[in-house]
C-alpha cells in the first residue's frame, strides 16, 4: 500500500508540474463550478417564487388523501426498493469473487446518493411542471401540494415510490462496468445519473408536461424510462472503460470469465422477479383499480415465464447444456419487456412479448461479444435491448380494451390499440419515436460523462489495482477471506503488472504479460 501511495503521489507531482495538465484541469473544474453555479442560481431564483405563490397567493385545492391508494403505493415502493438486494446479489454472483465487496459498497453508496439528489432536485426535474424537457419547480419538495396531482397519494409517499425507481435505474448502470471501474468514478457518474440524466430525460415521458406525453407515447412502468436509460448509460460506461484485463472474446478464441457463485446470482434474479410485483402493479398508483392490478400482475408473471423457458431451451439448442445464467437473464428480459405494455396487453400478447425478449437478450449478448464490449452480467442486453423491444411491443400487442388507470379505477373512454389488434401503425410509430429519442439522448450525454471521467483519470482503476482486485484495492476487504489466493498484496505486483500465477489471476496475468 505504501508503494502504491508513493507512486500515486509521484504521478500527481509530475502532472502538477505539467502546464498542459494544469490548464486542462482548470478548464474542467471551471466548467463544473459554472454548472453548479447555474443550478444553485436557478434554485435560488425559483424557490422563493414558488414558496411565495403558495403561502401568499390563492389557496391551491388538492384532492383528498386516499388512504387505500397510499398504502398500496407504499407497499409497492418497498417491494421495488427490495430489488436492490436482488441487484447486488445478481451482480456479485455473476461477477468474480474479488469484486463482490465493491459491488455491495457501490450499490449502497448509489442508493444514498440517489435519495439525497432526488429530494434536492431530481424529483423536481422529473415530475414537476416547467417545460416539455425539464421541471422547474419543487426543489427540495418545497412549495408543493400535499398530494401528487390527482392521485390522492401524499406527495411524500409518491416520492418514496419514485425514488425506488430512480435507484433502480442508477443501479442498472453499474452492471456493464463491473470489475474495472474506480470507486471515485462510481460516485461521480452516480451523481450524473440520478441528479441529471435520469430525471431530466425521464421528464420527457413521465413529467406532467413532457413532450413525449403530448406525442401519445406510453411507458406504463418504465421499459424506456427506467430500463433503457439505465442500460444505455451502462453501455456508454462499458465502451469508455474498455474490457477487463484478461478478457478474451469468443471471436479471439476465448470467452467471458465464469461467474464466481451462480447460486447467489440466480437467487438475486428471483428476488428481482419478486420485486417486479411492486414495480409493475404498483404503477397503477391505485388499489381501487383491482382488475387492472390483477391483469398487470398476471402479464408480468406470464412474460417472465415465457422468457425464462425460451432462454432455457435456446441455450440447450446451441450448446446441448441447460444454461442457468442465460435462463436467469431470459426471464429478466421478459420482465423488462413487459414493464412498458403490462397494463394494455392480454395474456397472448404478454406470452409473446416475454418469449421474444429472451431471444433479443441472447442475440444481444452475442452482438456485444462480437463487438468486444465487456458486459459481465448482461446489463445491456437485459435492460437496453429488452427495454427497447418492450417499448415497441406496445405498438404491436396493445389489445384495444384498456385505457389509463385513475385514482378510482380504470378509464376506458380512450383505449390503446396496437397494430396486431387493428389499431394501425400510429402507436407503434409513437413508441419508436419515444424510445429512439430517449436512448439517443441518453447515449450522447452519458458517453460525454464517461469519457470526461476517463479523461481526468477517475473512471478506471489502475492496472495494479485491477489485478489485485477491487475489493482489496478500493475497500481493503474481501468477501471470502478464507481464500488463500486473496493474500496477494500490491507489493507482489511487479513493475510490469506481473503477479504470481493463481487460480484467480492466471488469465489476467497471461494477457498482461502478452501486452507487455
Amino acid at each position: 500500500m505504501t508503494k502504491l501511495l508513493r507512486t500515486t503521489w509521484e504521478r500527481l507531482r509530475t502532472n502538477a508540474s505539467n502546464p498542459i495538465v494544469r490548464k486542462n484541469v482548470a478548464l474542467l473544474m471551471t466548467g463544473k463550478l459554472l454548472g453548479l453555479a447555474l443550478v444553485l442560481t436557478a434554485m435560488w431564483v425559483i424557490l422563493p417564487t414558488v414558496v411565495h405563490a403558495t403561502v401568499h397567493g390563492a389557496p391551491t385545492l388538492t384532492p383528498e388523501i386516499n388512504a387505500v391508494n397510499t398504502v398500496w403505493v407504499l407497499v409497492a415502493a418497498f417491494l421495488v426498493f427490495g430489488m436492490q438486494v436482488g441487484f447486488v446479489m445478481l451482480e456479485a454472483g455473476f461477477a468474480r469473487s474479488r469484486e463482490s465487496v465493491n459491488i455491495l459498497v457501490e450499490g449502497i453508496a448509489d442508493t444514498c446518493i440517489c435519495g439525497i439528489l432526488f429530494w434536492a432536485w431530481g424529483f423536481a426535474f422529473m415530475f414537476e411542471p416547467g417545460t416539455p424537457f425539464i421541471g422547474t419547480q419543487g426543489f427540495f419538495l418545497m412549495g408543493l401540494p400535499s398530494t401528487y396531482l390527482s392521485t390522492g397519494v401524499p406527495l411524500l409517499a409518491f416520492w418514496v415510490f419514485q425514488f425506488a425507481f430512480a435507484d433502480t435505474a442508477s443501479t442498472i448502470t453499474s452492471g456493464a462496468m463491473i470489475g474495472r471501474c474506480g470507486f471515485w468514478g462510481d460516485i461521480l457518474y452516480s451523481i450524473g445519473v440520478t441528479g441529471f440524466i435520469y430525471p431530466i430525460i425521464g421528464h420527457w415521458a413521465w413529467g406532467p408536461d413532457g413532450w413525449l406525453v403530448g406525442l401519445n407515447f406510453h411507458d406504463f412502468a418504465g421499459s424506456t424510462v427506467v430500463h433503457s436509460i439505465g442500460g444505455a448509460i451502462s453501455l456508454a460506461g462499458a465502451i469508455a472503460l474498455g474490457p477487463r484485463l484478461g478478457r478474451i472474446f469468443k471471436r479471439d478464441g476465448g470467452g467471458p470469465p465464469a461467474p464466481h457463485d451462480l447460486i447467489i446470482g440466480a437467487v438475486g434474479g428471483l428476488i428481482l422477479w419478486f420485486g417486479w410485483y411492486g414495480f409493475n402493479p404498483g404503477s397503477t398508483l391505485s388499489a381501487l383499480d383491482a382488475v387492472g392490478i390483477g391483469r398487470v400482475a398476471f402479464n408480468t408473471t406470464l412474460a417472465a415465464c415465457s422468457g425464462g423457458l425460451v432462454a432455457l431451451f435456446y441455450s440447450y439448442a446451441r450448446t446441448k447444456k441447460w444454461d442457468l445464467g442465460l435462463t436467469v437473464n431470459g426471464f429478466l428480459g421478459g420482465l423488462v419487456a413487459i414493464t412498458c405494455p403490462c397494463y394494455w396487453v392480454d395474456p397472448i400478447g404478454a406470452f409473446f412479448i416475454g418469449a421474444i425478449a429472451a431471444l433479443v437478450v441472447a442475440w444481444s449478448i452475442d452482438a456485444l461479444e462480437y463487438l468486444r464490449i465487456d458486459d459481465p452480467i448482461g446489463a445491456v442486453p437485459v435492460h437496453l435491448a429488452a427495454g427497447i423491444w418492450g417499448t415497441l411491443s406496445l405498438g404491436l400487442f396493445a389489445s384495444g380494451a384498456y385505457g389509463l388507470p385513475t385514482p378510482t379505477g380504470a378509464d376506458t373512454s380512450s383505449v390503446v390499440t396496437g397494430l396486431f389488434y387493428g389499431g394501425g401503425a400510429t402507436q407503434l410509430l409513437d413508441q419508436a419515436i419515444g424510445s429512439g429519442a430517449v436512448v439517443a439522448a441518453t447515449m450522447v450525454v452519458s458517453l460525454a460523462l464517461m469519457f470526461a471521467l476517463k479523461y481526468v483519470g477517475v473512471l478506471r482503476v489502475s492496472k495494479a489495482g485491477e489485478l489485485e482486485g477491487l475489493d482489496l484495492h478500493e475497500h481493503g476487504a474481501v468477501a471470502y477471506p478464507e481464500y488463500a489466493m486473496m493474500g496477494l498484496t500490491p507489493s507482489l505486483v511487479g513493475p510490469n503488472g506481473h503477479v504470481p500465477a493463481s487460480e484467480e489471476y492466471e488469465l489476467a496475468e497471461a494477457v498482461s504479460v502478452g501486452e507487455d
